[in-house]
């Protein structure tokens, strides 16, 4: 994706409006997580170095109203201020008078991060009123919120109609390895996909299967090919809507797929909940399956081998239960020693690498669970189209 960055154009002594992904996890009014925020401070410390002002503009969460103070990015702020250790303005709304004066008012070096902009409807209708009120807050526009990018919203695709529109720095790092696995992969190339549902992955199964030397499935995905494929998955999560399709996949692509061969099984979906450990086809009456099997461990290190290119999107058990964490976390630990170039498609994945205490040894984690998954299935993602070609 051979998309301008920052450094590509002019911002000494301009107002740079900045979209960021500052989407944080919040509890009694603080910030939990700031994970998303330090990855925005390449991009935010570049701009402030280049003797630029910055207005900052993200979404966080689903507010029913505008007035409702659960979702104010004034903690964000608080927690960035800290972050790059000057002081970090926090506006009223993200546009309108009080807004347009205080962006005017802003020197180089100057921080103003503006209220949600899902406090406006239109911005998740990207209403381009909206979008050009928030344009011209700033000269030029640059994207780094990746996790927003296949979303066509005000703030994310309208606004690049408005402004010369480029990407940031983590923006063009998951371009390029996320491209990486999408326009021209290394070989061998194995993929991984774990999760609930096949039907949220269909597309993305078929193009990575188009693409990829393996496809390693897990989670309750596995447990509807497995049932596909004539086994008894009990009281299993089974997906009876997409038999069908795994049926269809199997018989297209049975030299790459890669299933489980044995499981923990448990006797009720509870962290507490008595496990064994059997084949795939022989799992009793009122046992589900929870995670995959040792063997199952054991099949994967010998795909992995040898591989130059890894992508891992969902995890391949029920992780955030220890019992059932093991063949996630063993798959983990895997990549983190593995040669190949590794990429994480954000979500459960990132968590999984974090909590195994591996996020480090990976090549790349992508911050954007939905994007990185259309990314994936080769769908353009508005956020990124609207940006301005090399």
């Amino acid at each position: 994706m051979n998309k301008k960055t920052v450094k590509d154009i002019e911002i000494k002594n301009k107002r740079v409006l900045m979209r960021v992904d500052f989407n944080v996890p919040m509890a009694d009014g603080k910030v939990t997580d700031d994970k998303r925020i330090r990855a925005a401070l390449p991009t935010i410390e570049y701009i402030l170095n280049q003797g630029a002002a910055l207005i900052l503009m993200s979404h966080l969460g689903r507010p029913k109203s505008a007035s409702d103070p659960a979702f104010s990015l004034r903690a964000a702020a608080k927690v960035l201020s800290t972050l790059i250790n000057r002081p970090v303005q926090m506006a009223s709304d993200c546009v309108g008078v009080e807004v347009e004066k205080l962006a005017k008012a802003l020197k180089p070096g100057d921080v103003l991060m503006l209220e949600n902009t899902r406090y406006h409807a239109g911005e998740e209708k990207n209403d381009l009123d909206l979008a050009k009120q928030m344009a011209s807050l700033g000269d030029v526009y640059v994207n780094d919120a990746f996790g927003s990018a296949h979303r066509a919203h005000s703030s994310t695709e309208g606004v690049a109609r408005f402004l010369p529109a480029v990407s940031g720095f983590l923006m063009e790092q998951e371009l390029e390895y996320l491209g990486r696995a999408v326009a021209n992969p290394e070989h061998p190339y194995i993929a991984i996909l774990g999760g609930a549902k096949i039907s949220d992955k269909i597309l993305v199964v078929e193009t990575l299967l188009s693409k990829c030397d393996k496809l390693i499935i897990g989670g309750g995905m596995a447990n509807t090919f497995l049932a596909a494929r004539g086994l008894n998955m009990q009281d299993s999560l089974v997906e009876e809507s997409s038999l069908e399709t795994a049926k269809t996949l199997m018989a297209k692509f049975s030299d790459k797929l890669i299933l489980p061969i044995d499981a923990i099984i448990a006797d009720k979906f509870d962290a507490d909940a008595n496990t064994q450990i059997v084949d795939v086809d022989k799992i009793p009456a009122g046992w589900r399956m929870l995670d995959v099997g040792p063997k199952t461990v054991s099949l994967y290190q010998v795909e992995l081998n040898g591989a130059k290119l890894i992508v891992w999107n969902g995890p391949v058990g029920v992780f955030e239960m220890p019992k059932f964490a093991e063949g996630t976390f063993a798959l983990a630990r895997m990549l983190a020693e593995s040669k190949a170039v590794t990429v994480i498609g954000g979500g459960d994945s990132a968590s999984a690498v974090k909590k195994a205490g591996v996020a480090k040894k990976m090549t790349h984690v992508s911050t954007g669970g939905g994007a990185s998954l259309e990314f994936l299935e080769g769908k353009e993602l508005p956020g990124v189209a609207a940006l301005l070609d090399k």
